[in-house]
């Protein structure tokens, strides 16, 4: 079976408002850039996978926007409805730094869309994996409280989706974005059919959440588990937490679904992290996910695109992704990871992170 990639270019076609990097214009702020989640990191990575012949190994398909049905699973009609007016009067924003412009809410129902359409491929068979080029992105979204670009849930709607047609039940989530994955945190956090895993930048976005001591409530408790890592953890740092913590709380929970908020703003030189993973680093995490997905859940494995704010780079962080993915031997070399090679994390820092990790692993009893 091959690898689908579900996207739309009307998903490019989401509007970031009047905003100035990560501030709204006005006073002393000066007009121009847009938000950093703009569409050619998007739009690059399409050109990349042709111009590399990587297209035409995928099934790429598009689908059709997710149902009101779909969308009430998550988010209450009071805000649906909120969402609906304001974007068919010409737009504006929710909640924070959200803002979106005439036809935002289509596009972004067509996006969570994408992500349900992919996962529904894998759960049924149709692809060994698959890749959902979402836009604008989900994982911060809360029920009823839009925020850090992304209008609706687009992970938990497919989530739920999918059970709703009784084609999976324990499905784990794991978000290597390097923003805090809340959104999906907050709907899940009681839950005990459902594994969230966010690796994260400590303290990044959002300030508030994403502590190792959150681990879920109720039927939740130990179902939810934050890894938060210090700037700079590097190539080194993120593989060890994976081996050290992802795998072996995939192994615990058993999940019969794996699905990654694949974000890329972990980067080298992304606008909003500090984290210095190249392309290698989410190939490896890749390999390490697949690998655990052909143990535990016959290979079920689908990603959503979330983050990833460096328009040169983002493109080969998820070309690696997808060459791993379908198991193709095109390869486009990561031009930044070459230039920075020799400039990773010292064995001195390396060894500060591997200490960090060993005192969750502790506490996790692993």
């Amino acid at each position: 079976m091959t690898t689908g990639f579900f996207w739309d270019e009307r998903c490019f076609w989401h509007g970031g408002g009047n905003y100035a990097g990560l501030l709204q214009v006005g006073g002393l702020v000066q007009p121009g850039g847009g938000l950093p989640e703009n569409p050619e990191t998007k739009r690059r990575l399409v050109n990349l996978l042709r111009v590399t012949g990587l297209w035409d190994q995928l099934d790429t398909r598009g689908a059709d926007p997710a149902t009101q049905e779909d969308l009430l699973r998550i988010h209450p009609a009071a805000y649906l409805r909120q969402f609906k007016e304001m974007s068919d009067a010409g737009g504006g924003e929710l909640g924070l730094r959200t803002p979106f412009g005439p036809g935002g809410y289509e596009i972004a129902t067509l996006s969570a869309g994408l992500s349900k359409a992919a996962l529904f491929s894998v759960l049924k068979g149709h692809h060994r994996n698959a890749y959902a080029l979402s836009r604008p992105p989900g994982h911060h979204c809360l029920p009823d409280f839009p925020n850090g670009f992304c209008l609706l849930a687009n992970i938990a709607i497919a989530v739920e989706a999918a059970r709703a047609e009784r084609l999976t039940d324990r499905v784990a989530i794991i978000d290597w974005d390097v923003h805090h994955g809340n959104g999906t945190e907050a709907i899940f956090y009681d839950r005990a059919d459902t594994l969230t895993i966010s690796l994260h930048q400590e303290r990044n976005y959002p300030l508030d959440t994403g502590d190792f001591a959150d681990r879920g409530s109720g039927d939740g408790e130990g179902f939810n588990l934050n890894i938060p890592l210090p700037p700079g953890t590097g190539h080194v740092g993120y593989t060890e937490a994976f081996e050290r913590l992802v795998l072996p709380a995939l192994q615990d929970f058993q999940p019969d679904a794996i699905v990654i908020a694949c974000g890329f703003d972990a980067g080298l030189v992304d606008t909003l992290s500090r984290m210095l993973a190249g392309s290698d680093t989410f190939r490896a995490m890749t390999e390490m996910v697949m690998d655990a997905a052909d143990t535990l859940c016959d290979g079920r494995l689908m990603m959503a695109h979330e983050g990833g704010y460096s328009e040169v780079h983002v493109p080969f962080l998820a070309h690696a992704v997808l060459e791993a993915m379908s198991g193709s031997d095109i390869h486009a070399d990561d031009p930044l990871q070459m230039r920075f090679e020799g400039q990773q994390p010292s064995d001195r820092f390396n060894h500060y992170v591997s200490t960090w990790i060993a005192e969750m692993e502790e506490a996790l009893g692993y």
